[in-house]
């Protein structure tokens, strides 16, 4: 293994931008994760990066299998729109207007 190696690098700890629930999304800078527990503003939370996680969505809006999946930061929820929003991953589920969540496969990082 090589000596600068690290970590596989799922899951990082981050400093949460705004309270966070577990579960919830959070965006730091250019990094996309899922907290695995609660946050307050300003505290360490360890924060997947990959794999597939049931995030809140746009109530209303339906999503199919294959849609991509942006992160809107001001609302904390996913959605479909591409405009001012961080691509975050890919749906695996289809999800209904209206529901409440979606499972996203996060890619690890995001692409404006």
């Amino acid at each position: 293994m090589a000596k600068n190696y690290l970590q596989p690098g799922k899951t990082i700890t981050l400093t949460a931008p705004y309270d966070v629930p577990s579960g919830g999304g959070l965006l730091v800078g250019s990094i996309f994760g899922v907290a695995q527990g609660d946050a307050e503003n300003g505290a360490e939370v360890e924060a997947h990066l990959v794999g597939v996680h049931t995030l809140a969505k746009t109530s209303a809006l339906a999503i199919a299998v294959g849609d991509l999946i942006y992160w809107d930061d001001d609302n904390k929820v996913v959605n479909k729109t591409a405009t001012a929003q961080k691509l975050v991953g890919v749906a695996v589920s289809a999800a209904a207007n209206p529901s409440d969540s979606v499972e996203v496969r996060l890619n690890g990082a995001f692409t404006s």
